[in-house]
């Protein structure tokens, strides 16, 4: 039995296009914000899922690609989907929930501490559209003190 598409899929279907992004990054509290630019084709896969996959550079100007998955499961009323990057090993897994405006997306997900440690930490990347024409994906952390600290905001332009 094929599910149909919900709501929340038309949601996700938004951000289905051809995107121009430039991002910044924080590596630091003393040091500048990193400036990065790519490209990310967004798709359907069945209506039910998207498939973001993103080519640019990293704020080190090192090639960089990535995939994300986003869908949503009506059994668990939350969206899902995953994070994979060329320049890291750890897959991210998302969950997460709309906001009572219907216009930013929070997604929960665990990664490795900037420590360096090896210990996983929370995080959350934050999907917010301002216009049929333009979204932004934010990620965040705990600080020291376990107020969420925002350390990349990408903004991303249709092209077609």
């Amino acid at each position: 039995m094929q599910p149909e598409p919900q709501e929340e899929h038309d949601w996700l279907h938004r951000l289905i296009g051809n995107w121009r992004f430039e991002g910044e990054c924080v590596m630091g509290p003393d040091q500048p914000p990193m400036k990065s630019t790519g490209e990310t084709t967004v798709r359907s896969l069945g209506g039910l899922w998207i498939l973001c996959e993103g080519t640019g550079d990293a704020p080190d100007g090192t090639p960089v690609n990535s995939i994300i998955t986003l869908g949503y499961d009506p059994q668990k009323k939350r969206f899902v989907g995953s994070f994979i990057a060329s320049c890291m090993t750890h897959l991210w897994i998302y969950d997460g929930k709309l906001d009572e405006s219907g216009k930013v997306l929070t997604l929960d997900t665990q990664g490795p501490s900037f420590s360096g440690d090896g210990s996983l930490v929370p995080y959350q990347d934050i999907v917010e559209i301002e216009s049929d024409d333009h979204w932004i994906l934010k990620s965040r952390t705990p600080g020291e003190d376990g107020a969420w600290v925002e350390f990349m905001t990408g903004h991303y332009r249709r092209t077609a």
